[in-house]
């Protein structure tokens, strides 16, 4: 069986499959969410030691296949995760999944909205290393001021391109992530905040006082860190230029 549409590599190595489990640390308590199942191999696993499982797939051949070989706790939907309406999704405490490379970014932020106890999710290594990367680092991005902010995450275990079929071109990372009780630090305009940093890191190699006064008309006597290359500073830092651009803003 190839790649889905969504570009996802089967993972065909069973002891990766009870790691993951293990991570997560499922028990018979457990409502647990996989997306991608894929072949099943993670959702017959995840069936043995979970309460139940939502195993959600988007491609139909693979649900239509999946509908004959899952035992019972398993509660299949045939859906984009994406898109599927709130209401259609089970309420769920941890998420285990092997997701197809595609969706690697938009899922982790769909994730960040929903309540969860903890995720053991795969990516390519690189796109994990970005998740974790600190600032001064040639990984450090958006993506690693965003996952920073909602979640404290880790790489876990490093996965051979060899486990899958068909064999990616890259390694992958099992990556754990604990939501925060409280976002990392705090500012008063969230939306704001996300804009900046996608700001700024779309002219990660201009000093910052350019894209804000671009953007915002903003003199740079009025933001911290003006003369200084977003690639350099801290997620707090980032936080302490959204927090002076809104101060500008509500005064003019």
């Amino acid at each position: 069986m190839k790649t889905t549409r969504l570009g996802q590599h089967f993972l065909i190595d069973i002891s990766i499959a009870e790691q993951q489990v293990r991570y997560a640390n499922i028990t018979k308590d457990d409502v647990v969410l996989e997306v991608g199942p894929g072949r099943g191999m993670l959702t017959m696993v995840l069936s043995k030691y979970a309460k139940s499982v939502i195993a959600v797939e988007i491609d139909n051949s693979l649900y239509e296949f999946l509908k004959d070989h899952v035992p019972e706790n398993v509660h299949l939907i045939q859906n984009d995760i994406l898109r599927l309406k709130e209401e259609k999704i089970p309420r769920f405490a941890k998420v285990v999944s092997n997701l197809p490379y595609e969706i690697s970014s938009p899922f982790t932020f769909w994730l960040f909205n929903h309540n969860f106890e903890r995720a053991v999710l795969m990516y390519q290594k690189e796109f994990a290393e970005r998740m974790i990367a600190s600032a001064g680092t040639s990984s450090y991005s958006r993506l690693s001021v965003g996952v920073y902010y909602h979640a404290y995450c880790r790489i876990v275990q490093i996965v051979s391109k060899e486990c899958f079929d068909p064999k990616p071109q890259v390694d992958s990372c099992l990556v754990e992530l604990i939501p925060r009780t409280h976002p990392a630090f705090l500012v008063q305009n969230q939306k704001l905040f996300f804009q900046v940093t996608r700001l700024l890191f779309n002219h990660r190699r201009k000093k910052i006082k350019n894209p804000i006064k671009d953007r915002f008309g903003i003199d740079q006597c009025d933001i911290p860190f003006a003369n200084e290359r977003v690639e350099t500073l801290t997620p707090e830092q980032i936080g302490k230029v959204s927090e002076a651009i809104e101060y500008q803003l509500k005064r003019s």
